[in-house]
């Protein structure tokens, strides 16, 4: 929702976008505060994802992204949906991650230093939605590889060494290349998606089981439970190093969406005066990234890809990928600004 100036006042999500709409300019609202923000509405834009996953990730980006007046909750970076991440220390462990959704610009204003080395080059797996699921993959693939979950690390071993739930690699129980090693091995089975990781439960599950700890086999069962309603595929939240001008030509307009590393932040659309034509898509792109431009420009409709991106390389500039997706994540983005 948007004020007369473009401002956007209030970020939302629906599977029943008119039941929502209808609730808030049907009969009279009782707080104040929705009284207001009727009152101050001049345009809704809709943006329709693939399933409740996408709408859900999308709509906290959003709204830290952008810090809409009349949202109260998911302002805050650390709330909201977080990654895990196995840390690039010298013997990583997992924790918990939220992504600093500012721009790459705003935050070298904001902290000029270096990041520190335990978060720099980290490998990440999510967002996860659900915490209830991210603590249980953590448990899981924490205690599967006894990795350490101390920090700072101590000198000796703690209880979880002597309950075997860690290594011990602080008292040299295990070398550090085989702990490295087993960390690794974490990082492969989190990429690996949720086949293997249930899989991976289910023999400990077994081995339980045959030892008669039915107690820690009725656990791992509950997690195994929590891990098989895996989340939907998602477009909108990845990561990714690169910035990305998604654009879709339609008829008469064409769409551009925003991807700064790997987060969907925001939507565009404009018209395209010079006609319907893929030369006219041409000459868009020429006069709309002659300067100022993203590192890839992904596009479903292009005339001549060659002469455009020499064109807009000289008077050096930097080299600009375009790309035309025919199948993957890319061909997906551009789905979704088609519909």
């Amino acid at each position: 929702m948007k004020d007369s100036d473009g401002n956007i006042l209030y970020v939302g999500k629906s599977k029943s976008l008119r039941s929502r709409l209808r609730s808030y300019f049907q009969g009279k609202p009782s707080h104040k505060r929705l009284v207001q923000l009727v009152g101050s509405i001049a345009a809704i834009e809709v943006i329709l994802v693939n399933n409740e996953s996408e709408s859900l990730i999308l709509e906290n980006n959003l709204i830290k992204i952008h810090k809409p007046p009349y949202n109260r909750a998911l302002k805050k970076d650390n709330s909201g949906y977080a990654y895990l991440q196995l840390t690039e220390e010298r013997l990583p462990r997992l924790d918990v991650f939220y992504r600093d959704r500012r721009p790459k610009s705003v935050r070298a204003v904001a902290n000029p230093q270096s990041v520190p080395d335990k978060e720099a080059g980290s490998r990440r797996f999510g967002p996860y939605y659900s915490s209830r699921f991210r603590n249980a993959v953590l448990e899981f693939v924490t205690d599967h590889f006894k990795l350490r979950t101390c920090d700072p690390m101590p000198r000796r071993a703690c209880l979880l060494f002597h309950i075997h739930r860690c290594s011990g690699v602080c008292e040299g129980f295990i070398t550090e290349e085989d702990y490295r090693q087993s960390a690794d091995q974490a990082a492969e089975l989190l990429e690996s998606g949720g086949e293997k990781l249930i899989a991976a439960m289910y023999g400990r599950m077994e081995q339980y089981a045959e030892a008669l700890a039915f107690e820690k086999a009725d656990n791992m069962l509950r997690h195994i439970r929590i891990l098989e309603k895996l989340p939907e595929k998602q477009i909108v939240d990845r990561e990714g190093a690169a910035d990305q001008d998604v654009i879709y030509f339609g008829r008469n307009r064409v769409l551009i969406a925003k991807v700064q590393e790997g987060m969907l932040r925001d939507f565009r659309m404009l018209d395209l005066k010079q006609g319907f034509g893929d030369q006219a898509c041409d000459l868009f792109l020429l006069r709309h990234y002659r300067e100022e431009r993203p590192h890839e420009l992904i596009v479903n409709r292009i005339s001549d890809l060659k002469t455009v991106q020499t064109q807009l390389r000289s008077g050096g500039n930097s080299p600009l990928r375009i790309t035309l997706p025919k199948r993957g994540l890319k061909y997906d983005l551009l789905k979704l600004c088609e519909q």
